[in-house]
């Protein structure tokens, strides 16, 4: 199965996407030299935990790890850790590293991941976080404990559960985003609000629909925030939680085609014997043509077996990456999941459960066919859905999934916007065809 001439392989990032492409290159009956290039100094760890466990306190970071150390000297890899990538010569097809060392490959990955987007002019403030690294949510975790104030800076889903950790921990928490509805972006404006009202109800203040114009410091360490509108929140740290960007500096000079992200074939293939998986990766989707980038850990997992599995098959025998995108969230006792695509959405009905229930699986749709499911505290029922979503079924009619009277009489939330609304790009959540 091996591709010709195929005799080194590196891969730039160690985190799930990188360390799936080593273990399925493995798997597949590579043998050749396997370099794996990380620029943190640990051993590849799983980053979901980081909001969850990790910042409770629940895990130690050894618990994190994804694979022993004895299962990866299993692999047999030339593991360069500490090292981070800093220029690629497509030409040479050599990968130079931040230590002076030039790492040479027949196939290469970037597998490099994103980086927290900052708020400008607070690099280097104390009490000013982001949380994407191990340091970052230790550095963080130490902010939590009763009577501090934490201002979150976004209400996304790593903002949420931040949130929920922190209030759980005795922090005062006030979350800050310029969307109407936390988190209606990616669920709708029901959902949003109804997972509003559970962190409200958890005692989080939650600021909508204004900017965040400065952290404000006081003896070069946090102090508060300054809104767009003049008002001012008084905080002993901030987390920024404003998205992420694809950590593609080190490829300006490549000729390796970036956008937003590695910009691939279907196959993840982006040419010049480079091929790009995880959150860096950008491709086509085979069912609908859109360039898509996900930053999810399922996706970047699942994308790794891809790659490895087209590097052994080559170019011209390389198959289309053709997933279901799935994210889940834990936030207090509520567990969110996601499978497809929900932006964009047009239609949406709740199929089992309701909102008044807080136990509820939901289906979108767009033009007129099934883009995505969500479901909360229902991991079973919102599974049975998934099909729908990878065939991209016709919109059920009424008479082929008929909503329960429960879904029917539940309340959407008044506070949220009213259907169609710029900050939902969708139908209210209301248990039937909008």
């Amino acid at each position: 199965m091996t591709a010709p001439a195929l005799a080194r392989v590196a891969v730039v990032g160690a985190s799930a996407a990188g360390l799936s492409v080593a273990e399925g290159l493995r798997r597949d009956g590579y043998t050749g030299r396997l370099t794996l290039i990380g620029d943190e100094p640990h051993l590849p760890y799983d980053r979901p935990p980081l909001s969850k466990q990790l910042l409770s306190g629940a895990w130690d970071a050894d618990r994190l790890r994804l694979r022993s150390a004895e299962a990866l000297d299993a692999l047999g890899l030339d593991l360069r850790l500490g090292a981070a990538a800093v220029a690629l010569d497509t030409e040479a097809r050599e990968v130079a590293l931040a230590d002076g060392d030039r790492v040479g490959y027949d196939a290469l990955v970037v597998a490099t991941g994103v980086a927290a987007r900052r708020l400008p002019g607070t690099d280097g403030v104390a009490g000013v976080h982001v949380l994407r690294t191990l340091e970052d949510a230790l550095d963080l975790r130490g902010e939590l404990r009763p009577g501090r104030r934490l201002v979150i800076v976004g209400a996304g889903f790593v903002g949420a559960e931040a949130a929920a950790v922190a209030r759980e921990a005795g922090a005062e928490v006030t979350m800050v985003t310029d969307a109407a509805v936390p988190l209606a972006d990616a669920l709708g404006p029901d959902l949003g609000a109804m997972l509003s009202q559970v962190h409200a109800e958890h005692g989080v203040r939650i600021v909508p629909g204004v900017l965040v114009d400065a952290v404000l410091t006081e003896g070069g360490r946090a102090s508060g925030v300054r809104l767009a509108d003049g008002r001012t929140i008084e905080a002993d740290a901030v987390l920024v939680g404003i998205g992420a960007r694809p950590n593609t500096g080190w490829l300006a000079a490549s000729g390796v085609p970036v956008g937003d992200g590695v910009e691939c074939d279907a196959t993840l293939h982006a040419g010049s014997g480079v091929w790009a998986a995880g959150d860096v990766a950008s491709w086509p989707h085979p069912r609908t043509g859109e360039r898509v980038r996900i930053e999810h850990r399922t996706n970047a997992a699942e994308q790794g077996l891809a790659v490895a599995h087209n590097i052994l098959a080559g170019p011209d025998h390389a198959t289309p990456f053709d997933p279901v995108p799935y994210v889940w969230s834990d936030q207090y006792d509520l567990k969110i999941q996601v499978y497809g695509q929900l932006r964009g959405y047009n239609q949406v009905r709740v199929v089992e459960g309701s909102l008044a229930e807080r136990r509820l699986t939901a289906l979108y749709g767009r033009d007129g066919r099934v883009c995505g499911a969500a479901g909360v505290t229902m991991p079973r029922a919102t599974r049975r859905y998934r099909l729908l979503v990878a065939e991209q079924a016709p919109w059920p009619s009424t008479a082929d999934l008929a909503p329960p009277p429960s879904a029917r009489q539940a309340p959407s939330a008044r506070q949220a916007p009213s259907a169609g609304s710029a900050a939902s790009g969708g139908p209210a959540l209301s248990g039937r065809d909008a």
